[in-house]
Formats: C-alpha cells, sequence, structure tokens
C-alpha cells in the first residue's frame, strides 16, 4: 500500500557535529531532504504543504535501539515481586524456570505495555531474547511476536531463540530452538558454553548449525570470565571466520574482555575484529564492562542493552536507552564530550551496523526513524537525561511534547 500522508517538515533541526542547523523533509516512512535552514534548495520556501514542527536546535539522533534484552520475562505492570537473590546462574535459571507460572511470564499484555514504554522514551528498533526450553517451549517466542504485532507502528522487534537453560541438558531444546527459528526468530543464542553446558564445542556445534540451517545470525551469551571467557571468545571468532559470517555473530556481555590485562585481551580481540564478531554489553550492577575505547580501537562493534527489565533477574530498568547510556558512560569513566557521544553511539549507529539494520541514519533516503532529545547536544541529553521533544516511526509522531495534535495514532494513547 502507497502512503499518502503529507509530507512532514522537521525545522531548525541540530544533527550531530554539525555547527548548522538543518530542516529534515519526512514523506512517507523517509527522510527526503536534509538542508542547512535557510539555505537554497530543491525545496525553496515554501516547502510542501504539510505539518511543520519547529526543533528550535534541538539535537536530533536516528531511534534509539536495544540491542540485548528480555521481554519474554518482564513483570513490568505486575503486582510488586520481592527480588530473590541467587548465588550462581545455575541457581537463578533453576528459580526463575520453577516460578514462571505463579508470575504469569510470559505475558503478551505485559510485554506490549513494556514496548510502549520503551517507544515512549525513543527506543525504535529492539534485539531480545525469547527462552526456549522444555519446560515452557517455544511461548516466550510466540507472546513477543503477539505483542510487538500489536505494536508495529511504535517499534519494530526482532528475536533471539535463547537456550536459557543450556542445549545439552535436554536435547529436545534442540529440536524446539528449530521451531522458534521457523516462527519467525532470527538469531539463534547461545549461553556460556563451557561455563553452563561443560562443552563449548558441541554447544556451539549446536549453535551455528542452527545458523547454518536457517541462514540466522548468532547472539552468545557469555558470563564466564578469565582465561575461560577470553578463549571461548576466541573460539566463537574462529568458527564465525570458518564458516564465512563475518558480521553476523555478536557476543553478549562479553564480560572476560572487561578483565584481565591488555596484553591477554590483544590477541583475542584481534581474531574478533578480523571474523567481524560485534560485542553487546549491557553494563549493569557491578558487572565487568568491555572497554569501549580498546574495542574502538580494534575495530570491533560494540552495541548497548539493558538486559533484563523487571524480572527475576533484574528488579530494576525501564527500558529507556539514554538512561542506559548514561549509565554505561559512567561505568566506563567516559567524561569528555567525544566520549560520552561514544556511549550514546552504541545505542544508535553502532547498534544499527551490528543488527544489520537497513537505511539507519540522517541522510535522504533513511528511515524516518528519529528522535528529538531536548538538548542543544548530544552529550548534553546523555548526561542530564534531558526529555524526549519528539520520537517518530516511519516518519510519524509517536510520541513526545512536540508532537503536533492529531498526528499521533490514535493506538499510541494507551498507557501502560
Amino acid at each position: 500500500m502507497n502512503d499518502v500522508r503529507s509530507p512532514l517538515l522537521l525545522r531548525r533541526g541540530r544533527l550531530p557535529g554539525k555547527p548548522d542547523l538543518y530542516d529534515l523533509l519526512l514523506e512517507g516512512t523517509r527522510i527526503v531532504q536534509v538542508s542547512v535552514t535557510g539555505a537554497a534548495s530543491e525545496f525553496s520556501d515554501p516547502y510542501p504543504a504539510g505539518p511543520q514542527i519547529d526543533l528550535d536546535g534541538r539535537v536530533v539522533v536516528p531511534g534509539l535501539i536495544n540491542a540485548h534484552c528480555h521481554l519474554d520475562k518482564s513483570l513490568w505492570t505486575a503486582p510488586w515481586q520481592p527480588h530473590t537473590p541467587s548465588r550462581s546462574l545455575a541457581e537463578m535459571i533453576t528459580s526463575e524456570r520453577q516460578q514462571r507460572a505463579s508470575t504469569g511470564v510470559p505475558s503478551a499484555d505485559r510485554i506490549e505495555a513494556l514496548l510502549r514504554r520503551m517507544s515512549a522514551t525513543g527506543t525504535t528498533h529492539v534485539r531480545t531474547h525469547s527462552d526456549v526450553d522444555p519446560s515452557i517451549g517455544v511461548r516466550g517466542v510466540t507472546a513477543v511476536a503477539e505483542a510487538a504485532a500489536r505494536v508495529s507502528r511504535l517499534i519494530s522487534v526482532e528475536q533471539v531463540a535463547f537456550p536459557q537453560s543450556g542445549l545439552l541438558a535436554d536435547t529436545r531444546t534442540r529440536e524446539l530452538m528449530a521451531e522458534a527459528l521457523r516462527l519467525g526468530a532470527t538469531t539463534v543464542g547461545g549461553l556460556d558454553p563451557a561455563g553452563l553446558d561443560d562443552d563449548p564445542v558441541s554447544h556451539l556445534d549446536i549453535v551455528f548449525g542452527l545458523a547454518e540451517r536457517f541462514e540466522a545470525r548468532v547472539d552468545i551469551h557469555l558470563h564466564d570470565g578469565g582465561s575461560l571467557g577470553l578463549w571461548q571468545c576466541g573460539l566463537i571468532a574462529d568458527r564465525t571466520a570458518a564458516l564465512g559470517m563475518h558480521g553476523r555473530v555478536a557476543i553478549s556481555h562479553a564480560f572476560a574482555l572487561g578483565q584481565g590485562s591488555p596484553a591477554d585481551r590483544a590477541p583475542v580481540l584481534e581474531r574478533m575484529a578480523e571474523s567481524g564478531v560485534a560485542v553487546h554489553t549491557c553494563a549493569n550492577f557491578n558487572d565487568p564492562v568491555p572497554l569501549l575505547p580498546e574495542l574502538d580501537a580494534a575495530g570491533i562493534t560494540c552495541a548497548l542493552g539493558t538486559d533484563g527489565i523487571r524480572d527475576r533477574w533484574n528488579p530494576y530498568g525501564n527500558g529507556d536507552m539514554l538512561e542506559q547510556a548514561k549509565i554505561f558512560a559512567q561505568r566506563s569513566s567516559l567524561r569528555t564530550d567525544d566520549q560520552i557521544v561514544a556511549s550514546l553511539r552504541t545505542a544508535t549507529w553502532s547498534a544499527a551496523r551490528s543488527l544489520h539494520l537497513p537505511a539507519y541514519g540522517l541522510a535522504p533516503g533513511d528511515a524516518a526513524d528519529l528522535v528529538v532529545l531536548d538538548a542543544s547536544s548530544e552529550a548534553q541529553a546523555v548526561v542530564e537525561h534531558r526529555p524526549r521533544f519528539l520520537v517518530l516511526k516511519d516518519g510519524i509522531p509517536v510520541a513526545g511534547s512536540g508532537a503536533p495534535s492529531g498526528t499521533v495514532p490514535a493506538l499510541v494513547t494507551r498507557s501502560p
């Protein structure tokens, strides 16, 4: 169906790294013109008839991206649930599995409410890891798909088939992973091939075998630290290179890349860079955080996520990626404007590169997924956690005080 909406003109916006103010003309779902405010252009004043929004020097960035979360686990909008601590990863997995039924997980209604919250704070795309195991089957995948369909005009969602309980303990999990991929998951997940399944080669055989079979991508949780974690980073990089999957594999968390000495990490980072393996970090609690300057210097793409949001793993969080960028910057001791902007790039440009999002950016032809931050610079927006003046998905204002009356779709006005 052709989009016959009137063009929307965003006037006097500030683009990252640019000294002038710019006008952005949106038609349908795309940016069609970007020009310096007041400069001559093919759309010289008056612009094509349609609504206009004066940004008054506020900074414009492409839509925020959450590269790692767990929508299916969330208790968002549920009655308060006291958090039960666990001493180990295995204990936490068991505890969560036992409490799924009593907490109503997964719930498409809660997932929808959380996606609405994420959209309202500027996130336009999410990669979420949905649990797959014999006790829950693929209900997490179908619940997320149902919720995502309800809010498809607000935010786009991609799913990772995630073997939270491991791949080797119960062989039924492998076929359930395949079913999840047939149902629409686009990425094969993995979890601590050595630390949890105690057989990294067999674990990776299954993960990469499914990826080849379904032409899917790979995203492996790796909490294992120290030399064991570094060794597995190298294994994943080597497997990626051997299978010609450059740029299609990510390691989530990668705690080992935030530990030890630069000399220990350097050869592993080199192998990861050569094979195009990305790192997806969340920077929560006191977990080790991969060093962004070191990853940048090595040529490794780093994307940012929130991990769990109000679930049995994490009682905190609200899905706000601008807030998450601030947490990441603080935990990484990023202080200069350039460094703070780099933290935000992990939730914008770098995340888009890792997730292979097409037409992402601020140029003519790019998708009109945009966030206008009530700040004069990206660094100010992160440090001061500035409000979102305007959020657009596919060229439609979906949130923000700057959205003209009557432009926000009715479905957006429902509050979680």
